[in-house]
């Protein structure tokens, strides 16, 4: 039994209708009809809370929908492994040049156009897809931002939530016009590539991410940088007297030095350690001092203040009180 017979199901159990799944879903009744017809493929789990809210609603183990969801996927995903890729649609490829810096465009597109569908191509809108589909899934559970953007697009909330889910399902070689106008094009302003590193720099739309630049970058590695630490690093670590009171930060930072020629003794790194705990290397600012001594005259001040206001009150209760007479 497939994942969308034990929905049907489990509907007929409960004696539940498709429109109330689909409010519990926050998704469209129609998106729910098409899912269960098999018009939609299910959304990827790992890309959606569909079925953590499908679960709850149907009554049924957590995970359970989502477990057979991808069991699923997994047997379709063997089958498409073995058709050759397919070009992009021309709106998509006219989106992606025209998003790229000016400078660029002419060469990025005789490259593009000597290719069907070639490595370039593939690398620049797998990256441009991937920046998208990270912020439509990082602000998935984000109502506030989910109605901006469905009002942008003249959507209303729930229709947005579906159209993110087949974004977020969807992969290189089967993005769509529409998942560009609707993602693509609002998300990103432009980007640049390096030809010869293949470094890419991406530019978003400040007013629908936090984020407004995300670099990318392919570098070589030296084998001692892969392996982590040098060996006098690790010499200074196996000493005690060195390294017995560093903390943390101060390894970290330690442990992050390269040299492209020169490999440095234990002495080397003690020596760096010292000098980062020496105040008259890193000398606090002048202004933050100052601060402090104003704050403590501030404290002064107002204690004295409260001092004389207690002061002035205690001896105004006592005025107004009778005073007692001495026996003599």
């Amino acid at each position: 039994m497939n994942v969308l017979q034990v929905i049907k199901q489990r509907l007929e159990e409960l004696g539940l209708e498709q429109r109330d799944l689909a409010d519990a879903a926050e998704v469209t009744e129609s998106y729910i009809s098409q899912l269960l017809t098999g018009k939609k493929a299910p959304p990827a789990a790992e890309r959606t809370d569909l079925y953590e809210k499908m679960d709850a609603f149907l009554k049924l183990p957590s995970g359970q929908l989502a477990a057979m969801v991808e069991a699923q996927r997994r047997e379709q995903l063997k089958k498409k492994l073995s058709d050759p890729p397919a070009p992009l649609f021309k709106e998509v490829r006219a989106l992606i040049i025209d998003k790229c810096s000016p400078a660029k465009q002419a060469q990025v597109r005789d490259i593009f156009e000597k290719q069907a569908f070639g490595e370039l191509e593939r690398l620049v809108t797998q990256k441009l897809l991937d920046v998208a589909k990270r912020i439509a899934k990082d602000e998935l559970r984000n109502e506030s931002w989910l109605r901006t953007v469905a009002k942008l697009q003249s959507l209303s909330y729930k229709e947005m939530r579906v159209i993110i889910f087949e974004f977020l399902d969807t992969d290189v070689f089967n993005i769509s016009s529409d998942h560009c106008s609707r993602f693509l094009d609002p998300l990103i302003e432009s980007w640049d590539i390096d030809l010869k590193t293949f470094a890419m720099e991406i530019v978003l739309n400040q007013r629908l991410t936090s984020k407004q630049l995300m670099k990318f970058q392919f570098v070589e590695m030296e084998p001692r940088e892969i392996a982590g630490e040098e060996p006098g690093f690790r010499q200074f670590l196996a000493n005690p007297a060195m390294s017995g009171d560093a903390t943390q930060a101060e390894l970290a930072f330690l442990k992050a030095l390269r040299f492209k020629t020169k490999r440095p003794s234990p002495l080397y790194y003690y020596r760096e350690l010292q000098s980062l705990r020496d105040p008259l290397h890193f000398p606090e600012p002048s202004s933050a001092k100052m601060r402090k001594r104003r704050d403590a005259g501030e404290v002064a001040k107002q204690t004295q203040l409260d001092s004389r206001r207690k002061a002035i009150q205690r001896w105004a209760g006592r005025r107004g009180k009778p005073q007692k007479k001495t026996k003599r």
